[in-house]
Formats: structure tokens, C-alpha cells, sequence
């Protein structure tokens, strides 16, 4: 899987920074509310005005930054149930973020299909997290669909950079709700014949 391996090829990078972030007292939950801040700014004063190009480099800053959470946990006090779900949370924030800023701007255009693609793009996102979450309580493992978080994160951060953001709106609208299908099948498949634990 796509995400895996880029998690394998980036630990080369993140495990000596994160080793130095320890070093100068900083935590995960921090490095979290960090990017997700720099995100939401980026957005507003950025993506939300057209400035794209600098807008996809800066997004792609604020994620490195926010990859390096999971490494500074792991490397310092270790994985917290409330930092994993601060992570979580604000992985929804920070990429609804830059949805709604891009809606904004099509707002402003007069392109309302476009309006419709982000709404739909966030909509899709929402529901991939959820599908898996609400699967994994469920006892299922649902990890299926081409459109993680991290392959939505490369698509949106390319299509501000090279100005493909109306083709990346309907490849991620599409894309993120199609993968939400996906695990809607793939759990009704899984779950055949077993009961609901009380």
C-alpha cells in the first residue's frame, strides 16, 4: 500500500528530527495544534484568495509537520489515547480547511459546480474516516480504498501548486466518495451473519 510505504521512506527523515524535538521539550499533542493551526492560515490568507501555488507549498509544510506528530509520540512518552484522538480530529480540521477555502474562492468566481465538488470532496473525506472508525469498533478491519488521507493530502497539494484545482475537486470528490463505497461494501461483505455485540 501506497501510504505504507511512504510511512517506511519518511521514518528515515523523521526519526533523528523528531529526536531533537524531544531534546528541546516539545510534544506531539503541540507539533499537532501546530500544523493544523499553520494549515487553517494557510487556507484563509492563502487558498481562499487564489494565492494557490504558495498556498500548496505552504500545505505541504504544515503536513510534514503534522507526520512528525505520530514519530515524537513514539520516540518520547509513546502513543496517548487523547493525542491519537487530537490527531484525528484535527487531520479533519486541517482538511476541511483547505475545502472550504477553495469553495470560498469558487464562490467568489461564480462557479458553483465547483462550490458543489468541495462540499461533496469534504462530505467523501468525512465519511472514509468515519466508515473506518465506525468499522473498527464494529471489530472489522477496514483499511480498503484507494483514497486515504495521505493520497487526498499528495492530490490537493499538487493540484494548488501546478493550478489543477477544479480537475483535483473532481477527482477528489469522486475519488473520496467512491472510496467510502467501497468500505460500505466491503463492511457489509465482512459483517455477513454476525451479530451485533451487546
Amino acid at each position: 500500500m501506497f501510504t505504507a510505504w511512504l510511512r517506511k521512506t519518511a521514518k528515515i527523515i523523521l526519526d533523528p528530527l523528531a529526536d531533537r524535538l524531544v531534546r528541546l521539550g516539545l510534544t506531539a499533542n503541540a507539533v499537532t495544534l501546530i500544523g493544523c493551526l499553520g494549515t487553517v492560515a494557510v487556507s484563509i490568507f492563502l487558498i481562499a484568495r487564489g494565492s494557490f501555488f504558495w498556498g500548496g507549498i505552504l500545505i505541504a509544510a504544515s503536513s510534514a509537520v503534522d507526520a512528525l506528530d505520530g514519530t515524537l509520540a513514539r520516540r518520547s512518552i509513546g502513543p496517548t489515547a487523547f493525542g491519537s484522538f487530537l490527531d484525528s480530529v484535527l487531520d479533519r480540521v486541517s482538511e476541511s480547511a483547505v475545502l472550504l477555502a477553495l469553495a470560498w474562492w469558487y464562490l467568489a468566481q461564480g462557479q458553483p459546480t465547483y462550490v458543489l465538488l468541495a462540499y461533496l470532496a469534504v462530505v467523501g473525506s468525512f465519511l472514509v474516516s468515519y466508515t473506518r472508525a465506525k468499522a473498527e469498533a464494529l471489530g472489522i478491519e477496514c483499511k480498503v480504498g484507494l483514497f486515504t488521507r495521505v493520497e487526498r493530502c499528495i492530490l490537493m497539494v499538487a493540484g494548488l501548486v501546478l493550478d489543477l484545482t477544479a480537475p483535483m475537486l473532481w477527482i477528489l470528490a469522486i475519488g473520496a466518495c467512491g472510496t467510502a463505497l467501497h468500505r460500505i461494501i466491503h463492511v457489509y461483505s465482512a459483517s455477513k451473519g454476525k451479530p451485533l455485540s451487546a
